[in-house]
C-alpha cells in the first residue's frame, strides 16, 4: 500500500511537470518519455564500463581506420549543419545573446530552432560511438569516468531541454559544442587517416586554447543571466543546470593544465604534447585522441 501512494504521488508529479511541457515536441522521436533514452544510456555505460570489455577481453582489437575515418568526418558534416541551422534559426537572425527567451510559437523560425535543439539531443547518441570504438579497439585506458559522464549525462539532460526549453538562450552552449567539434572531430579524422596526414595538423597545438574559450565563453554567457534586473527566461532551473556543468569542466581543464604544466615539464616536449592533447581532449569534449595506428 505504501509503495503504491508513492507510484502515485510520483505519477503525479510527473505528470504536473509535463503540463509546462512543449507540446510541439511531444510526439517527436523519442521525446514522448524519458524512459527509452534512460534504458540506452544505462545499456551504454554497462558496455563500455563492463560488458565489452569482457568480451574483448581474449580477442584480437579491431582494426577500424576505414570506420573511424567515415565517423568522424560524418560529425563533422553533422555539426556544420547543426552549427548552420542554430545560428539561421536565432543566433545570427535576431537573438541579443543576451536575454533571449524561448519562442513556443509555431512560426517556421521557432519551429526551425526546435528541430535543430531535438538533432543536437540525437547527435549524443551518435557520438556515444566515441566509447564503443574505444572499446572494440581495446583502449580502455581511454574509456574515463569523465569521458563515460560527459557522454551520459548530456543526452539525459538535453531530454528535458528539448521537451522544455528548446531555444532562447539556454542553447549557446550548444551552438558553440557544434563549432568546436567542426574543429575537434576534423582533427580526429585526419590523424585516423595516417601518419602521412601529420603535415595537414600544424593546428593541433591551437585546440587546446580553442577549447579553453569554448568553455570560458559557455561560462561567461550565461552567468550574465544572475546579473540581470529582469529577465523572464521561462525554464531558469536550465541556466543553473548549464551554469554548474560549465563551471565543473572548466574546473576540470584548469585541473589537467595545472598537472601539465607541473608533472608535465619533465617530460620531452614531444610526449608533453602528446600528453596534454590526451587528457585537455578528454577534458573538454569527452573524447580523448583517437591517433589511432598505433
Amino acid at each position: 500500500m505504501e509503495f503504491d501512494n508513492i507510484k502515485s504521488t510520483v505519477a503525479l508529479i510527473y505528470d504536473e511537470i509535463l503540463q509546462r511541457a512543449d507540446s510541439r515536441t511531444e510526439n517527436w522521436f523519442f521525446m514522448s518519455s524519458p524512459v527509452p533514452q534512460t534504458i540506452i544510456i544505462l545499456a551504454y555505460i554497462y558496455f563500455v564500463t563492463s560488458l565489452g570489455p569482457r568480451i574483448m577481453e581474449n580477442r584480437k582489437a579491431f582494426d577500424l581506420k576505414g570506420v573511424l575515418i567515415v565517423y568522424n568526418f560524418g560529425v563533422v558534416a553533422l555539426s556544420v549543419y547543426m552549427s548552420y541551422e542554430y545560428i539561421m534559426s536565432g543566433w545570427g537572425t535576431g537573438y541579443s545573446f543576451s536575454c533571449d527567451l524561448i519562442d513556443f510559437s509555431d512560426s517556421p523560425q521557432a519551429l526551425r530552432m526546435a528541430a535543430v535543439c531535438w538533432l543536437y539531443y540525437f547527435s549524443k547518441f551518435i557520438e556515444m560511438l566515441d566509447t564503443i570504438f574505444f572499446v572494440l579497439r581495446k583502449k580502455n585506458s581511454q574509456v574515463t569516468f569523465l569521458h563515460v559522464y560527459h557522454h551520459s549525462i548530456m543526452p539525459f539532460t538535453w531530454w528535458f531541454g528539448v521537451r522544455f526549453a528548446p531555444g532562447g538562450l539556454g542553447t549557446f552552449h550548444a551552438l558553440l559544442n557544434c563549432i568546436v567539434h567542426v574543429i575537434m572531430y576534423s582533427y580526429y579524422g585526419l590523424t585516423a587517416m595516417g601518419p602521412s596526414y601529420q603535415k595537414y595538423l600544424w593546428w593541433k597545438k591551437y585546440l587546446t586554447t580553442i577549447q579553453l574559450i569554448q568553455f570560458v565563453m559557455v561560462t561567461t554567457h550565461i552567468s550574465q543571466y544572475f546579473f540581470m534586473k529582469d529577465c523572464p527566461y521561462q525554464f531558469p532551473v536550465f541556466i543553473y543546470i548549464i551554469g554548474l556543468y560549465g563551471l565543473i569542466f572548466l574546473f576540470l581543464f584548469l585541473n589537467f593544465w595545472y598537472h601539465a604544466y607541473t608533472k608535465g615539464k619533465r617530460l620531452p616536449k614531444v610526449l608533453q604534447a602528446q600528453t596534454w592533447a590526451h587528457h585537455s581532449n578528454g577534458v573538454m569534449n569527452g573524447n580523448a585522441s583517437h591517433d589511432k595506428d598505433e
